[in-house]
């Protein structure tokens, strides 16, 4: 009866022992299970995997390898209610994991110091072996993997060891349910991440990525301006559409573009000349019509010159508005007006401003012994350079005066004001062929000419318009026809408010032909 008794203490004692060894072994039973503890193979087939290795069904230590028996897993394997600590997603570095993978000298007495009666009976079971020396205390790959990044099939240096380096590029390689794309993703220290941290961390460790390469970003002034969105384009000012706010017409947002046009910001003050030997041609009118639509498109800046020999017709179709001061006058100021000290005010006092069309006016001398020289026009032509941006010369009727020739070889832009009349479009042709044989600069400003046709009433001969119309438009740059206005043929002062919208607008369409060749110009080299 005793003897009985003390064998079943001692089959209870080797039991506990095997437990012990089971537990504390290098390779946990749940990833190296027995191959001489097989199950049938009904319940491998009903065996469901449990919570845990559903979320992450890649993980070496939820799914065993194919063709192996499943053993059962220990106890602290199971799911748990509270999700994983942080401490195993993070990655550790070497040393930190170094302290609790490596066994302590103490760890391995007692599976050496066990008594002969514990260790007899680990012979019956052929599948329990004692851990050894150098192992780690807990063997798995789910602390390895987490932690230093060394599975089971790895050594202290991360190489793996021998048998087992297939499985550990099968892992590294992805699983088709593993988080991430292109490769596992990299913690501390450049080591895999485990697959639990790489489902809360997809795009690796914030604040631990390897640095990125700068991008070639352009800071220059030019580059960000046209980066820039465009602005919206405003709704319709007139008719219906400015009622319903829509967007402009046709018409209205070709005005808007001849607006900008003439807006143009020059580098530097030009320099426009109105001729025509013919006189009744239309140079006074278009003159003042070009003024005034380049006054409004840019806000002043603007001056118009009557440069007539003698006696010229601005100062009748204009308003006196401030002096009766003339070219003369100016002159006579000459001294006081050019020193540095000189201001806008003291030469506005010798011109006449226009209000409606937001540009002044220089009127010619009306005596005969105040004829304009050459070095006068120099004169004039450096001191309204000084203070305006736009000078628009109006022209006499003597192609060989010193003034006229001076005005010419000023003009940045030249503007011929015709009629679909034989004399005025003959005059018109003669200066044209006489200034072809003035030189490159000259033929360069014939093909730099817009032509402005002005017609009053009963001023249209359509043969001669059938017949010159194609030799103008070969020979300049454009041609821009005026509709006729009673008010400019009623021949007097001349207001830019007073006049018809189709006049208004043809005026526009002529300071932009003009600003288009003055760009080409400014552009051109010389």
């Amino acid at each position: 009866m005793t003897d009985s008794h003390n064998s079943g203490q001692h089959k209870d004692r080797e039991a506990a022992a095997a437990e012990v060894r089971r537990m504390w072994q290098p390779t946990p039973s749940w990833t190296q299970p027995d191959p001489n503890d097989a199950e049938p193979a009904e319940e491998k087939d009903e065996q469901q995997p449990d919570a845990l290795s559903q979320e992450f069904p890649a993980d070496s230590w939820s799914t065993p390898a194919a063709g192996q028996p499943v053993d059962q897993p220990a106890p602290w394997t199971q799911p748990q209610a509270t999700p994983p600590a942080p401490s195993w997603t993070q990655p550790v570095a070497e040393s930190a994991a170094a302290s609790w993978t490596q066994p302590e000298e103490f760890d391995e007495e007692p599976v050496e110091s066990q008594s002969t009666d514990t260790a007899e009976p680990a012979a019956e079971h052929p599948d329990q072996t004692p851990a050894a020396p150098n192992s780690p205390v807990f063997g798995g790959s789910s602390f390895h993997g987490s932690g230093s990044g060394l599975g089971p099939e790895q050594g202290p240096a991360g190489q793996p060891q021998p048998g087992q380096a297939g499985q550990a590029g099968q892992r590294q390689a992805g699983q088709p349910g593993q988080p991430g794309q292109g490769g596992p993703q990299r913690g501390q220290g450049g080591q895999p991440l485990s697959p639990a941290a790489q489902h809360f961390f997809p795009q690796g460790i914030p604040g631990q990525q390897p640095p990125q390469p700068p991008q070639n970003l352009s800071f220059r002034t030019d580059d960000l301006i046209q980066a820039l969105p465009l602005p919206r384009e405003a709704p319709a000012e007139r008719g219906v559409r400015s009622m319903l706010k829509l967007r402009p017409g046709s018409a209205e947002r070709s005005e808007r573009i001849a607006r900008a046009t003439a807006a143009t910001a020059f580098r530097r003050p030009v320099t426009i000349v109105v001729a025509n030997p013919k006189g009744g041609s239309g140079k006074t009118p278009t003159t003042l019509l070009l003024s005034g639509a380049l006054g409004q498109a840019r806000g002043g800046g603007v001056v118009a010159w009557d440069n007539n020999e003698l006696r010229g017709n601005m100062h009748l179709r204009t308003h006196d508005t401030n002096s009766r001061s003339t070219v003369t006058d100016m002159l006579q100021a000459m001294p006081m007006l050019t020193q540095p000290d000189a201001r806008l005010g003291d030469v506005a006092a010798y011109l006449r401003h226009q209000v409606s069309g937001q540009y002044d006016v220089l009127t010619s001398a009306t005596t005969t012994y105040a004829q304009i020289e050459a070095n006068d026009f120099d004169l004039i032509h450096r001191l309204l350079s000084r203070f305006y941006k736009v000078l628009v010369i109006d022209t006499g009727n003597n192609e060989g005066s010193s003034n006229w020739r001076e005005a010419m070889k000023a003009a940045d832009a030249l503007v011929i004001p015709i009629k679909w009349k034989s004399l005025s479009c003959a005059a018109a042709v003669q200066m044209l062929e006489e200034l072809d044989n003035q030189g490159p600069e000259a033929q360069r400003l014939i093909r730099r000419a817009v032509i402005a046709v002005s017609n009053g009433p009963g001023d249209v001969n359509k043969e001669v318009e059938k017949q010159l119309r194609p030799y103008f438009e070969s020979r300049a740059a454009a041609v821009v026809d005026i509709p006729m206005d009673m008010h400019i043929a009623a021949e007097g002062p001349l207001d830019h408010s007073a006049l018809q919208p189709a006049t208004r607008r043809a005026a526009l369409e002529l300071a932009a032909r003009v600003s288009e060749q003055v760009t080409i110009a400014l552009n051109a080299p010389r």
